[in-house]
């Protein structure tokens, strides 16, 4: 008995070393994009080029330990180079303003606006996680668990996410990838958004229509929403149906990461008032690939409910129902769930799914097409099923009781806040 012990705590001592030699090894928290003869970078005259060759970060790059211990991820996507083209911002779209710097917990971000009043976003591709490490990580040198678990993000994920939205004419926001070298409409903005690799996309807030829809005034944040909401009453409603459409193309690509400051509502004028129409925004989590000895135990649903890896299989509706959902569909029927999940099914064949890989660089297909497609079949065969669960879900949670995220400033009362249209039942 007492060899079995010492045999089962050298193993644990093992395990335990193994761990902590993998997630030490890299002190970074950050990095820009990699540059192809990078030391060429600060005499380059980028006028003079119309691409350069990119990798998205390096930061990621594993051994076998590393896949072993935090998973293999889309580390080889990260560090694959790839051509991009150049952009100079005085004349993108025939010259742009920046409005302010935005951006969450991990991603720098530019609002741009056209002359014709249309906003743009430069979204950083690179993520800096730097605000999401405890202290206590930062003190054991194990800061690389939060760093490394980006390399489950796919840097091409939003560009696949849109052009499957595209092929199921659900509303986008038409991403591209740039890269902005340094340049004189930066100004203070340089040291930080110079010699990166952004995502140029339609932002989910602008005064002027972006959108292929007819007679949109313009575009709100959820929170302005609400607040035309209270002011029209029955004069607004929302379109539930591309809603749940868009709500169902989330379940499909894994996007596990939904909240209410994620989405932009098209106002559309009609004979029967104003109707808002969401247009989603932010695909960052979208084919979430996470793997690995403890990415699995910190994703497992009893321990963290709400980031979902993408697999063949929804494992756990629960954590896939966000606040925003309740909020807009809780009185939607279980019929139009499963109707608007037999249409996308319909709608998206393999041939469909195989087409929307054009969008990447071709290096970046062979790295991971075969995978993301399996899963993406997979789902949609079960998609009406998924869809029944996921209303269920809705009306199980039931009201609100809290803000939506980005709206704890608005004055509510208790029906305002609990759904969209539950102030008009009283």
């Amino acid at each position: 008995m007492k060899k079995v012990l010492i045999v089962l705590l050298g193993t644990l001592v093992t395990i335990v070393g193994l761990v902590y030699l993998s997630v030490s090894g890299n002190r970074d928290t950050f990095d820009t994009c990699t540059i192809v003869n990078k030391e060429e970078l600060e005499s380059t005259d980028f006028k003079n080029h119309d691409s350069v060759l990119i990798a998205p970060s390096t930061l990621y790059e594993g051994n076998i330990l590393k896949e072993l211990v935090q998973g293999s991820n889309y580390r080889d996507a990260w560090s694959a180079q790839v051509k991009f083209p150049v952009v100079f911002l005085d004349s993108l779209h025939g010259g742009v303003e920046i409005i302010k710097e935005g951006g969450g917990k991990q991603t720098h971000s530019l609002k741009l606006r056209t002359k014709d009043h249309i906003t743009y976003t430069l979204r950083s591709v690179t993520k800096d996680p730097e605000k999401l490490i405890p202290e206590i990580a930062e003190d054991l040198g194990l800061e690389n668990i939060i760093v490394d678990g980006i390399s489950a993000q796919h840097p091409y994920a939003a560009l696949l996410a849109a052009e499957i939205a595209q092929e199921l004419n659900i509303l986008h926001t038409h991403p591209e990838m740039i890269f902005v070298p340094k340049q004189e409409i930066l100004g203070d903005y340089n040291q930080k958004f110079w010699n990166r690799l952004f995502l140029l996309e339609y932002e989910t807030e602008s005064e002027a229509n972006w959108t292929s829809l007819k007679n949109v005034s313009e575009i709100f944040e959820t929170k302005d929403l609400q607040k035309l909401k209270f002011e029209k009453k029955k004069d607004i409603s929302i379109d539930q149906k591309a809603l749940i459409k868009v709500r169902l193309l989330d379940l499909l690509i894994g996007d596990w990461d939904r909240h209410a400051e994620q989405w932009g509502w098209a106002i559309q004028e009609s004979d029967r008032g104003k109707i808002a129409i969401p247009v989603a925004g932010d695909r960052d989590n979208a084919f979430f690939n996470i793997s690995g000895l403890i990415p699995s135990i910190i994703t497992n649903k009893n321990i963290e409910p709400l980031v979902r890896p993408f697999e063949k299989e929804i494992d756990h509706m629960p954590g896939l129902v966000y606040p925003f959902d309740r909020y807009f569909l809780l009185n939607a029927s279980e019929e139009m769930f499963v109707q608007e999940a037999k249409e996308l099914q319909q709608k998206l064949s393999d041939q469909t799914i195989s087409k929307a890989f054009n969008v990447w660089p071709e290096q970046i297909r062979k790295l991971d097409e075969k995978e993301i497609s399996e899963k993406l079949k997979s789902r949609r065969d079960k998609l009406p099923e998924y869809a029944a669960q996921f209303f269920q879900q809705i009306q199980q949670q039931g009201k609100l009781t809290e803000a939506l995220k980005g709206s704890e400033k608005l004055e509510l009362s208790s029906s305002q806040l609990a759904c969209f249209d539950c102030d008009l039942e009283n």
